[in-house]
């Protein structure tokens, strides 16, 4: 299996990785889209022609981003739904009200390094957040993908999932005492398991999944943790959304799934993170890891 490397690089902004390509005729979902590379990722796309909607949980906030869009793009239209991922009905209702193929679902609403916080139901948050909302919008919406014919999933991941593997004998932190970094660490590699399994089951409906770390972007996102001040690895949200775009776009992913990407280029796996976190932990990629997970993850969800 080759290891996909592209013409792209760290400083590359996702404008750069669409030029080039048309989009018109497409249909792109991007999760909050409202803020941080959300706001990129959608704009990319937009520009290259595919028409975006912006899955967000405050809906003036993502009203207010769309008019931007569409004042500084000339490419597809750009709409607004409601999602709350940790809202089971919420997401119910968004793939209820979704028509038609979908070409590209760009999972990127995330919390992250959050106080301990539980749903109703006993699920801890950035877990129910980053992982369990995304996987039932995407098993939800597994038909408008297959419908659209050749279709991809990408999912935001982070180097933070070298903090954690996903503790299935201890998901929501029963037993452990409560760590915020361990938390998101551990959804982070559910996102990239979820990548991974996604492409083995649903390769034969034309659909597949790559996960990515973005980078290191201070946006909302680090509202529980503080952005960095110094950081060799920091980009701004041009360039954080660069991978994101390069995944749902490139001719050089066709058919192909279930990997994970840094700064535009397929990781190498580790024994152990490296200084500059390009790599990707084993753990995170492993078939049976990836399996275990989408069934647990069914049966929390009752699908």
């Amino acid at each position: 299996m080759d290891r996909i490397t592209t013409p792209f690089d760290i400083n590359s902004t996702a404008v750069e990785v669409v030029n080039g390509i048309d989009l018109r005729g497409k249909r792109a979902v991007v999760t909050g889209g409202a803020s941080g590379i959300g706001v990129e990722t959608a704009r990319a796309l937009a520009g290259a022609g595919a028409d975006v909607t912006l899955a967000v949980r405050d809906t003036t906030a993502g009203e207010r981003v769309a008019a931007e869009i569409r004042a500084t793009t000339n490419g597809g239209t750009i709409e607004v739904r409601r999602l709350e991922l940790t809202d089971l009905d919420s997401v119910d209702a968004f793939v209820a009200d979704w028509a038609g193929p979908l070409d590209i679902l760009v999972n990127n609403a995330g919390i992250m390094a959050t106080p301990e916080t539980y749903t109703d139901q006993g699920w801890e948050l950035q877990f129910a957040t980053n992982h369990l909302g995304h996987f039932k919008l995407a098993y939800g919406l597994h038909d408008a993908l297959a419908a659209a014919g050749r279709a991809r999933i990408v999912s935001v991941s982070s180097s933070a999932h070298f903090r954690s593997p996903v503790i299935f004998d201890d998901l929501f932190f029963r037993f452990m005492p409560y760590d915020p970094w361990a938390a998101y660490g551990q959804s982070k590699t559910a996102n990239v398991l979820f990548a991974v399994e996604a492409t083995k089951r649903w390769v034969a409906d034309g659909i597949t999944a790559n996960s990515l770390m973005p980078g290191s972007i201070a946006t909302n996102l680090q509202r529980y943790s503080g952005a960095g001040t110094s950081n060799p690895l920091a980009k701004t949200t041009e360039q954080g959304a660069s991978t994101s775009v390069l995944l749902a776009t490139s001719p050089l992913l066709e058919g192909i799934g279930g990997r994970y990407f840094v700064n535009n280029q397929e990781a190498v796996v580790v024994d152990r993170p490296t200084t500059d976190m390009t790599g990707v932990a084993p753990y995170a990629l492993d078939p049976a890891n990836a399996e275990r997970l989408w069934d647990v993850s069914q049966e929390l969800l009752g699908l």
